[in-house]
C-alpha cells in the first residue's frame, strides 16, 4: 500500500479519536500538525514514511493536562500507535523510528528527540502551540479547565511569580514564549519565532483594552 493510502486510514482513525469536545485537540489539531510535519520534512530532507506517521498519531491516546497520566501520554500514545500500524500492516521497519518520534514529541514527557524525524514531529506539534492558532488554542484549554484569563491585578506577571495554573495568560511567560527557542530544526525555530511576534502583539492589544 502507497503512504497516501495508509494517510487515508490514519486519518480515518484519528477522526474517531480527536473530541470535539476538546478543541484545542480536535482532528484539525492533527491536520495542522501533519501538514507542518510534511513542510519541515521536505526542507529538512527527513523520510516521510516515519514523519507521516508520527504526525498523525502523535496522540493516537488523547489524556487531559490535568490527568496524572499526562507525562506518560506520549509513551502510551507510541504503544497504541505503533499496534495499530501493525494491524494495517505497515512496513515495521520504520516502527522503532516512529515510536521514538510520537515518545519525544512531547513537553511533559522529556524525552530527547535524537532523530531529525522525531525533532520535525516535536517542532511541528509545538508550533500549533504558538502564534493566531496557539492564543486560540490556549483560551479553549483554558476553558476546559475553567480558569480565568488573567489576573486582574497584575494581567501579565509584572510584579509577581508566573502561575499558569491560576491565570491563562500566564501560560504565554511560563511555556509559550520560550517554545520558540527549544525548536530542534531551523525551519521550525524561524517559524516559531515569527509566531511569536504574532502573540506578543496580541497581548500588546489586550493591554490597551483591559489596563
Amino acid at each position: 500500500m502507497h503512504l497516501m493510502e495508509f494517510e487515508k486510514a490514519f486519518e480515518k482513525k484519528i477522526s474517531s479519536i480527536a473530541s470535539a469536545e476538546d478543541p484545542a485537540h480536535d482532528l484539525l489539531h492533527f491536520k495542522r500538525v501533519v501538514k507542518a510535519s510534511k513542510s519541515l520534512c521536505e526542507k529538512e530532507g527527513a523520510k516521510a514514511e516515519v514523519v507521516i506517521p508520527a504526525a498523525w498519531l502523535h496522540d493516537f491516546v488523547i489524556i487531559p493536562k490535568n490527568d496524572p497520566r499526562r507525562s506518560q501520554a506520549s509513551q502510551i500514545s507510541a504503544e497504541a500507535a505503533i499496534l495499530f500500524l501493525d494491524g494495517l500492516q505497515y512496513p515495521q521497519k520504520h516502527f522503532q523510528e516512529i515510536a521514538h518520534a510520537i515518545e519525544a514529541h512531547s513537553f511533559s514527557a522529556n524525552i530527547e528527540a535524537k532523530t531529525i524525524e522525531a525533532k520535525i514531529v516535536q517542532d511541528a506539534d509545538r508550533l500549533d502551540g504558538l502564534g493566531a492558532i496557539g492564543i486560540a488554542r490556549c483560551f479553549a484549554t483554558s476553558g476546559l479547565l475553567k480558569r480565568p484569563f488573567y489576573s486582574e491585578e497584575d494581567p501579565f506577571c509584572v510584579n509577581r511569580e508566573i502561575d499558569d495554573r491560576q491565570f491563562t495568560i500566564d501560560h504565554f511567560f511560563a511555556k509559550l514564549f520560550k517554545t520558540a527557542a527549544s525548536m530542534k530544526t531551523d525551519a521550525g525555530r524561524a517559524e516559531g519565532l515569527r509566531r511569536v511576534e504574532v502573540m506578543k502583539r496580541y497581548l500588546q492589544d489586550l493591554a490597551v483594552e483591559i489596563e
